[in-house]
């Protein structure tokens, strides 16, 4: 930790002097007429990030107060214009959306491994539309989720189970995100090449969990290479070896799944088709073309579903059971929901989710407080454009800041308080896009392709251990004083993990 606060105070004192020489740069575009956002001179954004504790989508929308919701940052060499209110997002997707599609991509990931067949990081084009339609027709079609509602029971019923047995029937505490990162993670392993991966039995499964955790976590960390050119050579962190060492250790199992999974093709072995079925049909034997893919793209796209599909889901979950703790009166209320629609000797069903708006109500109070990605991924502009009279140079980094416009007193009546009520208001605000106030997902050509697997998710595996268990807090904390502050990596996590008691419900009878 003392090495992490030293890196980032080197940081911000190597920022300071660039910084006096971007703020000449800036000048020179006011003289052409190039009139960027406003913003704040360097030592004005050094304090604010001093004052909130290293947390940028905090020191952001406290900056954004003064400056206006769109600002200019000089983050060392990186012009960053930051977004913080629903209006500007608006004026983002619907008409500035193509030229602004593009991506920042960071040092981390980077190289000859990085990027390729990435949905997240390929810059928009023709490839990048080949994978996006691979997501919305063959992954993520309303068909093909509806196939796999089994391998969506299973890992939940599995996770039930788990938290049951470390439990021990309400006698010891458990970290329940740890049992929703499991959860998380086999799901996708199931989805992607049907097989649990996260097992006692699986020594591969652990290795590509371990591996691909650590690039969330060097991916999450201050890079000095990102701010400042003429460090990238160096790597003075050693985050991009570091990163490309673990994506190729996962790279290498994720390789030996697609060499076992064609031999059984080639041996006519018949199952469930999953997407790594789908995957192999794109496969153009070394060649890519307009709709083939390499074997380095699978295993891109098989990584990628995994990092994006694991630690979002866990934080949201981890977020939802905090905020009902923290609040017992909503948890009682949802629970009751839970218990007064679906009968004591059922267990909560996929096809009950739409007969229990609390329960949904809950899951976008969640997203509205603790989006998963509090800036969404950040946006790159391809080309020179002008927004609300505003220049927007070429490759200036944007950023959303959706955990500010979740949190907007203008448009939000006492946003800082956990109130699924607002939910439940007749014309509320979903999270598919279109209302951007409410964008926790992202909007336009870039916004998060699995939505509809969230959507399904969330709901299931948050109602099947609210319907199971009642919870208490470990060691007598008393839910007011349960901590509630956070910790930014990739995704927006619990600052400590959240212990709490699973007690078995009297009345549940379910299987």
């Amino acid at each position: 930790m003392e090495y992490e606060i030293l890196g980032l105070v080197i940081l911000l004192l190597a920022w300071v002097a660039w910084a006096m020489v971007t703020e000449r740069r800036q000048r020179r575009l006011e003289e052409k007429g190039q009139l960027m956002p406003p913003g704040p001179r360097w030592w004005q954004l050094v304090t604010s990030i001093f004052q909130s504790g290293f947390a940028p989508h905090v020191s952001f929308a406290k900056l954004a107060n003064k400056y206006g919701p769109i600002m200019t940052l000089w983050l060392g060499s990186m012009s960053t214009v930051v977004i913080s209110s629903n209006d500007v997002a608006r004026e983002m997707f619907k008409n500035h959306d193509i030229v602004l599609a593009g991506r920042k991509i960071y040092e981390a990931m980077k190289g000859d491994i990085g990027n390729e067949g990435s949905l997240i990081t390929s810059q928009y084009g023709p490839h990048w539309r080949m994978l996006r339609r691979l997501c919305t027709i063959e992954f993520f079609v309303t068909s093909r989720l509806d196939s796999m509602k089994d391998v969506r029971t299973k890992c939940i019923d599995q996770m039930v189970k788990f938290m049951e047995d470390e439990g021990k029937s309400g006698k010891n505490s458990i970290d329940v995100g740890k049992f929703f990162f499991i959860m998380s993670f086999n799901l996708i392993g199931n989805l992607m090449i049907s097989k649990d991966l996260v097992d006692p039995k699986s020594d591969r499964g652990a290795k590509f969990f371990y591996h691909a955790g650590k690039v969330m976590e060097f991916a999450g960390k201050p890079n000095l290479a990102d701010f400042f050119p003429i460090l990238r050579y160096l790597d003075p962190q050693g985050i991009r070896r570091k990163t490309r060492y673990h994506i190729k250790k996962s790279f290498d199992i994720a390789g030996l799944y697609l060499r076992e999974r064609m031999e059984d093709t080639r041996n006519g072995e018949e199952r469930k088709k999953d997407y790594l079925d789908v995957l192999l049909q794109y496969r153009g034997d070394g060649v890519e073309g307009p709709s083939r893919f390499s074997i380095q793209t699978m295993n891109v796209i098989l990584f990628e579903m995994f990092t994006a599909g694991t630690d979002t889901t866990t934080s949201t979950l981890e977020w939802a059971m905090a905020e009902l703790l923290h609040n017992p009166n909503t948890l009682r209320e949802v629970q009751a929901e839970l218990r007064r629609v679906i009968n004591p000797s059922s267990k909560l069903e996929e096809e009950d989710i739409d007969k229990l708006p609390y329960l949904n109500a809950v899951i976008k109070e969640t997203l509205r407080l603790h989006p998963p990605l509090p800036f969404l991924v950040p946006h790159m502009a391809m080309d020179s454009c002008t927004m609300l009279g505003f220049h927007i140079p070429k490759e200036t980094q944007v950023l959303v800041n959706v955990w500010a416009i979740g949190r907007d007193p203008k448009t939000w009546k006492d946003p800082l308080a956990f109130k699924p009520e607002r939910f439940l208001e007749p014309n509320m605000v979903d999270y598919k896009g279109h209302h951007f106030e409410f964008i926790p997902f992202g909007s336009g050509r870039r916004m998060c392709p699995a939505i509809p697997l969230a959507s399904r998710v969330l709901p299931l595996a948050l109602g099947s251990v609210l319907h199971k268990f009642d919870w208490v807090l470990a060691a007598g904390v008393k839910p007011v004083d349960l901590d509630m502050s956070e910790r930014l990596g990739i995704t927006l996590k619990k600052a400590t993990p959240l212990k709490t008691i699973p007690i078995v419900y009297k009345g549940y009878q379910g299987q």
